[in-house]
């Protein structure tokens, strides 16, 4: 039953024993450092692992020192020469009196790191400008313009959409329409991160800093001169907000375990995919950070306040995929250009895009895209909307306040959305649609109200 545990559970396990010998090692650790238990077991520790100082290893301090770590990132190499980066847990076995032993968890971040180091390489590598985001109407103009003029300042950008709207897009568009085009563009995805990699990432490390520390400078200095975009700033744990919030304010940077304050010449813009009113309301965005990164803000609009794009999109998409798969596809039949049109694309412009790339791998012959080229899941998802019931407001004679006309119990989030639509509505109705005016009633800032506005198709 015990061994059957250790090897089971999705962490590494390591053992050693007081003379500095392995005793443990489970399955997890043989896959993360690619070594068979016959290569550790019995062995001393530093015959199979190498370490510039001793002190590097947290196991051996550990067991040496009695020293217990929490969420270390550790770097290190097996004696084959592999580079593993884990984030580790250590602490010493003891008998009561003496120390016995050490034992170290490991979760395994090489991938990541090696993926954010291509990151960091790939500096500057930017694809897209304005002339990429296509679409002619209204709502994606009027985005566009606007961005085009955020590009004559360094100021700090915050583009806000749904998933799959393309902020990253507008992003690269700003970088490359300013006049930092011939720096570097980083960006960074903040979400699904442990904070110790991600503070790490952003800030650098300085040696001896932690454990297995080396000289290490972060995105802030590999951006110098150039553009760091943080992607879903919101993902970010409240205390690295308020880090963060000092480097921009005082445009410098510490390295962890560092004494030296560094200047950077960094332009940020950042996304979040919610409102960020309701990320502030909710403690997932600082309001101070909030301010710091909104000095322009871009509201992007999701796919289905833009149906009219619908045929540019799906013309474009097949187009590339023409050329990738070395096909002929002519287009969509009128059939499927209905559902497009009804469908209310969650996804956004990413779906649209999968959504045509995966029909175009089910085409063998034929030159248009129909119904029968639709997954399953998705042909469902059409026809229902095709069949819904609308949905309505209702009013009673008095019209009353909105609470009042509840008549049964449901969805509180059903139903606190369309206690906002109809307040949101009654305040534009009161101050005849002018938005500025309607928003500074309802303690709103104009963009925050145009956002709730597009986000509850009250337009």
């Amino acid at each position: 039953m015990y061994e059957t545990l250790i090897n089971e559970i999705d962490v590494g396990i390591h053992v050693i024993d007081e003379f500095g010998k392995t005793v443990v090692y489970n399955d997890k650790m043989m896959e993360i450092e690619s070594l068979s238990r016959e290569d550790l077991i019995d062995k001393d520790f530093l015959d199979v692992f190498r370490f510039e100082d001793e002190h590097d290893s947290t196991l051996l301090e550990a067991l040496h020192h009695q020293k217990t770590t929490q969420n270390v990132k550790q770097t290190y190499f097996t004696k084959g020469g592999k580079e593993i980066t884990t984030i580790n847990r250590t602490f010493p076995i003891t008998d009561g009196t003496n120390v016995i032993g050490a034992i170290e968890v490991a979760k395994d971040v090489t991938k990541l790191e090696q993926l954010i180091r291509r990151n960091m390489e790939q500096k500057g590598n930017t694809r897209y400008t304005f002339d990429s985001i296509i679409g002619g109407s209204h709502a994606i103009q009027e985005v566009i313009e606007h961005t085009k003029r955020a590009t004559r300042t360094p100021s700090s950008v915050l583009i806000v959409g749904e998933t799959g709207t393309g902020k990253e897009l507008f992003a690269q568009s700003i970088h490359n329409g300013s006049e930092r085009t011939t720096g570097p563009f980083i960006s960074q995805n903040c979400a699904a991160m442990p904070d110790t990699l991600i503070e790490s990432i952003l800030f650098g490390t300085s040696k001896g800093a932690f454990t297995g520390a080396t000289e290490k400078i972060g995105l802030f200095e590999q951006a110098e001169g150039g553009t760091l975009l943080l992607d879903e700033i919101n993902s970010l744990s409240p205390m690295l907000q308020a880090k963060l919030l000092r480097a921009i304010q005082e445009k410098s940077i510490r390295r962890i375990g560092d004494t030296i304050d560094r200047k950077v010449n960094v332009r940020i813009l950042s996304t979040i995919n919610e409102d960020p009113i309701e990320a502030i309301a909710e403690n997932r965005l600082r309001k101070d950070l909030y301010y710091r990164l909104s000095v322009v803000s871009l509201f992007i609009p999701s796919l289905r306040e833009r149906k009219e794009d619908i045929p540019l999109l799906v013309d474009s998409f097949i187009g590339k995929y023409n050329q990738l798969f070395r096909m002929e596809v002519k287009g969509v039949t009128e059939e499927v250009q209905t559902l497009f049109a009804e469908y209310d694309w969650p996804g956004n412009v990413r779906e649209l895009e999968h959504i045509i790339e995966g029909a175009m791998n089910l085409i063998v012959d034929e030159e248009w895209i129909d119904v029968s080229h639709l997954s399953y899941n998705l042909k469902n998802k059409m026809q229902l909307i095709k069949h819904k019931v609308p949905v309505t407001l209702t009013k009673n004679k008095q019209d009353t306040d909105f609470p009042e006309r509840v008549s049964s119990i449901r969805n509180l989030k059903d139903y606190l959305q369309e206690a906002e639509q109809y307040y949101i509505k009654k305040a534009l109705e009161k101050h005849k649609y002018h938005k500025t005016n309607a928003a500074s009633e309802l303690g709103l800032s104009r963009q925050t109200l145009q956002y709730r506005i597009k986000r509850l198709d009250l337009e």
